[in-house]
């Protein structure tokens, strides 16, 4: 088929407005339908992102891949449910892209299919994660105090403490990444909560 036969095809399945303020629902059809085309891809994405860990050692005594692995694996041998363990596998994916900020980043990518309480122990695990080493670096270690009495306080330091302040050994025997894919496309299969999902009936 010629190119210019293919590409006639193609912008018949589009969107035909220039402004959004010209949409019609049949163009909102042909939007959705092109991103059904393309459901599940976004773990793929965030695979490559996860795989720039390796290799990437930051200082520590495992490289960052190998933390992410044995953080997961910690809480996968512990029990936890796969929400939670993806998480735990995610929880430091924005070490290398948000350095300065890089909880935020996980609890960004995972915050549409998972519970409120695995939300707000990423995004805030980084401050929950100082308590070990911010004294070290003339930073006050109790910064996570600001957060004492909330109801997901203890939660989240229990994730630093269980699963990821510990998990630098090279010697420790992780499960491989693959073991964790089919966990990640299971949770991140349909966003629990979203802008752009309706609400369910009552």
């Amino acid at each position: 088929m010629a190119d210019g036969a293919a590409h006639d095809i193609d912008s018949k399945e589009r969107a035909t407005f220039t402004a959004m303020t010209e949409g019609t629902a049949a163009d909102w059809a042909a939007i959705a339908a092109a991103g059904q085309a393309h459901r599940g891809e976004h773990v793929d994405r965030i695979l490559s992102h996860l795989k720039l860990l390796d290799n990437d050692y930051g200082g520590f005594n495992v490289d960052r891949l190998e933390h992410s692995l044995q953080t997961a694996t910690r809480a996968h041998r512990d029990g936890r449910d796969e929400e939670y363990v993806v998480c735990a596998l995610l929880h430091d994916i924005g070490d290398i892209l948000l350095p300065a900020s890089h909880a935020e980043l996980g609890a960004a990518i995972l915050k549409p299919y998972i519970s409120e309480q695995n939300h707000w122990m990423l995004e805030k695990h980084g401050i929950f994660q100082g308590y070990y080493f911010f004294h070290h670096l003339g930073l006050d270690r109790d910064m996570r105090d600001e957060w004492r009495g909330h109801p997901w306080f203890e939660y989240t330091a229990q994730f630093c403490h269980l699963y990821d302040q510990n998990s630098f050994d090279p010697a420790y025997e992780s499960m491989p990444l693959e073991a964790f894919v089919p966990m990640m496309r299971r949770v991140m299969e349909r966003p629990v909560r979203s802008i752009y999902k309706k609400p369910e009936a009552a």
